[in-house]
């Protein structure tokens, strides 16, 4: 089992102090300020990677623009699903794979948004020739190209796999979006697209409760995840890849909860 965190692009790459003082060198680096996207920072964290022998196995890349993360309007401002957007960011998810090239980094993550579940809507196809598009530049560099679960059902995420089919789509799975989104139950869904999940962020949550709002997230544990049979099924499909922790909150309370998910993972993990 190798577990990390989820660590933001910072400070022109000299950003990885909290994942040492929580004693582990594997992470996730995840860029949304396009000011970072230097070549000072990319020798930075290759730097930081020979002095710390860090492993960063993903990098997590933000866009641009308007943006709602709710049931709402984000069906209308996230990800590369909303027209008006999409070839902005596009192009800056180019970017960010250049960026992610130059360091080593061999995978990439973004939310896509809420790709339609109905195959008829004219808009869906458009999706997947984008998604293509980008898979395909990320080939370019060998580099896989993950969804990052939440905002769709798990079977979009499959139909959409299989209608792109540049052999390099994979899955970071959240298992708390599904939940806070009202999209499925994680445990079930790797019924459906397990084969494809490469990554797992560690947090939890509780369900919507109004059908206009997302759910609540809470420390890994204490929500709807049901961990230790999640993991327990993540084993039995024969997951191999890593564990990354995520906590959306900030301060002491971030980092005592993220001390006891390594120690609950292991745990879970037995």
């Amino acid at each position: 089992m190798e577990i990390g965190i989820i660590n933001g692009l910072y400070n022109q790459g000299k950003c990885f102090d909290k994942l040492i003082s929580l004693g582990l060198r594997t992470c996730q680096l995840a860029g949304w300020d396009f000011t970072q996207q230097t070549e000072e920072a990319i020798e930075n964290v290759k730097q930081e990677i020979k002095e710390k022998n860090l492993n960063i196995r993903s990098f997590w890349a933000g866009w641009s623009g308007n943006q709602h993360w709710d049931l709402i309007d984000g069906p209308l401002t996230l990800g590369i699903v909303p027209i008006q957007y999409r070839a902005k960011r596009v192009a800056e998810l180019k970017s960010w794979a250049d960026f992610a090239h130059k360091i080593g980094i061999k995978n990439m993550i973004t939310h896509f948004g809420f790709i339609p579940e109905n195959m008829c809507d004219p808009n869906y196809w458009g999706v997947v020739d984008t998604i293509k598009e980008l898979a395909e530049y990320c080939l370019q560099y060998d580099m896989g190209l993950w969804f990052e679960t939440g905002q769709e059902t798990p079977v979009v995420i499959l139909r959409t796999i299989e209608a792109v089919g540049t052999g390099n789509l994979g899955i970071n799975l959240d298992p708390a979006n599904l939940i806070l989104y009202g999209k499925g139950n994680p445990i079930d869904a790797l019924d459906v697209f397990g084969k494809y999940v490469c990554q797992v962020h560690v947090k939890d949550a509780l369900p919507p409760t109004c059908g206009t709002k997302l759910g609540l997230e809470v420390a890994p544990g204490q929500g709807s995840v049901r961990f230790p049979e999640f993991i327990q099924k993540l084993k039995k499909i024969g997951f191999t890849g890593e564990f990354i922790i995520e906590r959306e909150i900030s301060g002491e309370q971030q980092i005592k909860d993220m001390k006891q998910t390594i120690l609950d993972l292991q745990e879970w993990w037995k």
